[in-house]
């Protein structure tokens, strides 16, 4: 029997996390994560992050480990760089569930963890294409979630007001991003 395989990847910006896509012009014009890699043949993301986020991605050769994190309400922590200077009543809306749209329907996230960070993490240099500086002020926080809905954290920030220039996942249940720089990829015994 054949051993499965698992890796973590720091997603760089840019980056979509498939390896493939059905439309040709798409194709060409993106970046996918065998542009990343060679990772080996039946390989898959566990969960996904959008283009334009960043950080920590799990990638594994087992479907059915895949789906039983994807399911089981793992903890997925994020941090994002807010455009404004977040308030105690934004954070405590974050925490307890807000409103945000889902598949055309509204949705009211799980309740989760959210909290201001005093310091800014210590994080790669940022995308030239995310315009750092042209943002007024901007606030940290570290958001964890059970979830995972479509561009859900960046949904729930706007929602309150706070919109999300820079998102980073760091953190999948015990598996963190640490120090990995984008683009790189460290083998792993095992998931979660």
């Amino acid at each position: 029997m054949n051993k499965h395989k698992h890796f973590k990847l720091h997603k760089p910006f840019g980056v979509l996390s498939q390896f493939t896509s059905n439309d040709a012009k798409e194709s060409r014009n993106k970046l996918f994560l065998g542009n990343v890699y060679n990772f080996p043949e039946g390989i898959m993301p566990v969960g996904r992050l959008d283009e334009k986020s960043e950080g920590l991605l799990l990638l594994t050769t087992d479907g059915k480990l895949s789906d039983t994190i994807n399911q089981s309400g793992i903890e997925k922590e994020y941090y994002a760089q807010l455009d404004g200077l977040i308030t105690n009543e934004a954070l405590n809306m974050l925490t307890n569930g807000i409103e945000i749209g889902f598949a055309g329907k509204k949705y009211v996230t799980q309740p989760c963890i959210a909290k201001l960070l005093t310091d800014a993490p210590t994080l790669s240099e940022p995308d030239k294409k995310l315009r750092i500086g042209a943002h007024r002020p901007n606030s940290w926080i570290s958001i964890t979630i059970t979830e995972g809905k479509f561009r859900q954290v960046r949904k729930m920030t706007a929602a309150v007001g706070y919109p999300t220039i820079r998102l980073v996942r760091v953190r999948i249940g015990t598996v963190l991003l640490e120090n990995m720089k984008p683009g790189e990829v460290i083998p792993l015994d095992f998931l979660i």
